[in-house]
């Protein structure tokens, strides 16, 4: 695993060591602590990271989710937009069909 960590982490972490550096604190102990400190930024970071990874898939499944509905919803407009303009043909030519039909008989 790499676990290099970037130059700007190590300066924060090491003024957030300084910043609570007690009088008597000895300058190893100040190092384990920024060390401390640079890790538990590096695992938020990745964190933060993951987070918004599953925030992108989840934002990308929503506008998908959207764009096949309303692909479903001009089909079907499209359709119905069909048979109600057939119908009224439909009708006429059976009501011909019809009084053709009762003329002969």
């Amino acid at each position: 695993m790499n676990n290099k960590v970037s130059s700007e982490t190590q300066g924060q972490a090491l003024a957030v060591a300084k910043s609570i550096k007690k009088s008597g604190q000895t300058k190893e102990q100040t190092k384990l602590i920024a060390k401390g400190v640079e890790k538990g930024i590096s695992e938020y970071k990745k964190q933060q990271k993951v987070k918004s990874r599953q925030r992108d898939k989840l934002k990308k499944q929503q506008t998908k989710a959207k764009i096949k509905e309303n692909i479903t919803v001009e089909v079907t407009d499209e359709l119905a937009f069909e048979y109600k303009s057939l119908l009224p043909w439909i009708l006429l030519v059976l009501s011909w069909f019809g009084f053709i039909l009762y003329s002969f008989i």
